[in-house]
């Protein structure tokens, strides 16, 4: 028979009935047993037996340390002082199984072995480096809650990636009465955990490893020393299934509510699963919706074992297993079939033994091949990316076009009246150009009936709270259609971002925009003149000197000063008066060109003043967060890409 050690520390009781108070304090129903000579002396043979195994975690130090002397039945006995505690399980084991010897080896001053960590290859590095900056950026916008999961498969990733890669950490899971503790230990090779009617019956996680160096992956889950196990080298068993940390769970579905907080959180850290189901609760609904169908991504480091096959007459086993493929294949799970990769499917009874050997050489084949720790990060990992879909993915182009851009800088310069600036401006130049190039009396004119109106050159300030209330709205209502179309097929969360960004933005926008208007409006004063207003002036002079002169002419002649001759006057008098009109019509003409490029260019130095203050201040932010989202949105093509 296959002996077992106990791995890590060593529970000893120095002094008598340190045993029977072990059993009380793991089971306080039961009651300490009597103590009789038959039962002396089975706890002397069974619990003195040490055996030698190779590697540091397990050399024997039974000779000189403990005081070993030769035993008529066992070969090594040790003293009294000596004597060890195994645990309530193997006492009980050992108590219905006289045939199966325990060993001890006390590893305390042992050095631990050295092992070496696990590697990811490239594309899974790719994907966790990807994952984590994903995480990084977006921890500004999404809630906690929503990168839990993210953060716990990066924490468990690096966790597992300090510990052993030699090492390939494998669950026994089912539900009541499966037959997974008795699966547990056919495939130990010895009675290590507890198997009865009575349910349950496995209250806590019992551990088997198969070589050294397994501590600390053990340790990770959180099972104490006494719930330890080492099967002793027995050849062929021991490198076969070199490598494999075995795990028997308690059920989940116990009554127990911690039984089912241990199998919940162990099965978030091993690298595989073996489920155990047996022929009346295969198709359990607790078994398949919390467990399998949410673990479909973990296809290929799971195993679904039929057991207590011995109990289906005829073909009912090979009926029964069709279904069990059926239902994990609506479960989603890819059955590893035809050399696909996937879920492995087998039937056996761990009873008679029927089918053990074909799922001990599948597992040792799977241990052998060292992936299953990648396999398992990589389908967390998998996992993790679709519970993130919602709030990264999108089906649509996103961003701001330049169409979008353009309009809302047209809304804000309608809303500082840029246009109206410029007309403003075109019809001040042109009034200028009036003054300057008309008759004098018709400049007399007009400045009679414009000293009741603003300075040349100068805009009207918007004081009028209708006219206030007007440039508001339109400002708010530029921002809100900017804000939609650029968050417009975003995820929510990132929507939002943009909106309130915009939003953000918007406040003291009006304002700004009405001191833009003044200072970048048409400026005060005249507008420049071009170069052939002098020669348009000093030509309306000559014109007005002509009238003067034949006016004068005209008059002397009349008072008898000068003889009469009203051709030459009065041709004087003609020319002067049409000449001025016609040289101010001219200039008139000539200025409308140098007029409306004045306007031109009035108007687009205020639209560039104001669609500048709308990009600084909302355009710029509502880029940046879509800058963000196109960053995040790279990451998570990487994490969800990287792996095809």
């Amino acid at each position: 028979m296959t002996a077992v050690t106990d791995q890590d520390h060593t529970e000893r009781s120095d002094q008598p009935g340190d045993a029977d108070k072990a059993r009380a304090a793991e089971n306080p129903s039961a009651k300490a047993p009597e103590s009789t000579p038959e039962n002396a002396s089975q706890g002397e043979s069974t619990g003195a037996a040490h055996a030698r195994v190779p590697g540091g975690d397990s050399s024997s130090r039974t000779d000189s340390r403990m005081g070993a002397r030769p035993d008529s039945r066992m070969g090594v006995r040790t003293d009294s002082s000596a004597a060890w505690d195994d645990g309530l399980i193997a006492r009980r084991v050992d108590e219905t199984t006289a045939g199966n010897q325990y060993a001890v080896v006390d590893t305390r001053t042992a050095a631990p072995p050295t092992v070496s960590p696990l590697e990811y290859d490239g594309p899974l590095h790719s994907r966790l480096e990807a994952l984590r900056e994903l995480v990084g950026l977006s921890r500004t916008r999404l809630d906690s809650r929503t990168l839990a999961e993210a953060g716990r498969v990066l924490d468990e990733a690096s966790a597992r990636r300090r510990l052993s890669g030699q090492h390939t950490v494998v669950a026994i899971a089912g539900a009541t009465g499966s037959g997974k503790s008795q699966l547990f230990n056919a495939l130990a090779g010895v009675a290590i955990s507890e198997t009865g009617v009575r349910r349950p019956t496995t209250a806590a996680p019992i551990a088997c490893s198969w070589s050294d160096g397994a501590a600390s992956l053990i340790e990770r889950l959180g099972i104490p020393p006494r719930l330890r196990r080492r099967p002793l080298p027995t050849g062929d068993g021991e490198s076969q299934l070199r490598g494999l940390v075995l795990v028997d769970l308690p059920d989940h579905d116990s009554a127990a509510v911690q039984h089912r907080e241990h199998v919940d959180r162990i099965l978030a850290l091993v690298d595989a699963v073996i489920w155990v189901v047996d022929p009346e609760k295969y198709a359990d609904a607790v078994l398949h919706e919390r467990y399998l169908r949410p673990m479909a991504a973990h296809a290929e480091v799971m195993f679904v074992v039929l057991n207590q096959i011995d109990r289906l007459p005829g073909e009912a086993a090979e009926q029964v297993l069709d279904d069990l493929r059926r239902l994990l294949d609506e479960d989603g799970i890819a059955l590893g079939e035809y050399g696909e990769p996937g879920t492995t499917v087998l039937a056996l009874s761990a009873l008679t033994g029927d089918g053990v050997c074909e799922l001990r050489e599948a597992l040792g084949q799977f241990v052998a091949e060292r992936t299953a720790p990648a396999r398992r990060i990589s389908a967390d990992v998998d996992i993790a990316a679709a519970r993130l879909w919602p709030v990264y993915a999108t089906q649509r182009r996103t961003g701001l076009s330049e169409q979008a851009r353009e309009e809302f800088a047209d809304r804000l310069a309608d809303a500082v009246g840029a246009t109206a600036a410029g007309e403003a401006a075109e019809r001040a130049w042109l009034r200028n150009a009036n003054r300057a190039c008309g008759t004098p009396w018709l400049r007399l004119w007009r400045w009679y009936q414009d000293r009741g109106e603003p300075a040349t050159g100068r805009l009207p300030s918007r004081t009028q709270a209708d006219e206030e209330a007007t440039a508001r709205q339109r400002v708010e209502q530029a921002v809100r259609t900017v804000a939609d179309r650029a968050s417009a097929g975003l995820p929510a969360p990132w929507a939002l971002a943009v909106r309130e960004a915009a939003v953000r933005g918007s406040q003291g926008l009006p304002e700004a925009l009405d001191e833009l208007s003044v200072r970048a409006g048409v400026p005060t004063g005249r507008p420049p003149r071009p170069g052939w207003w002098p020669v348009a002036v000093l030509s309306q002079a000559s014109m007005t000197i002509l009238q003067f002169l034949g006016g004068l002419w005209l008059l002397g002649q009349i008072v008898g000063v000068m003889s009469p001759n009203l051709g030459v006057p009065v041709l004087l008098m003609v020319i002067g008066i049409v000449g001025g009109p016609l040289i101010e019509w001219s200039c008139r003409m000539a200025a409308r060109g140098p007029a409306r490029r004045y306007g031109l260019e009035a108007e687009r130095r205020l639209r560039e003043a104001a669609a500048g203050c709308g990009r600084a201040r909302v355009l710029d932010p509502v880029a940046a967060e879509l800058l963000r989202y196109r960053e995040v949105r790279e990451q998570y093509g990487r994490v969800v890409g990287a792996r095809r």
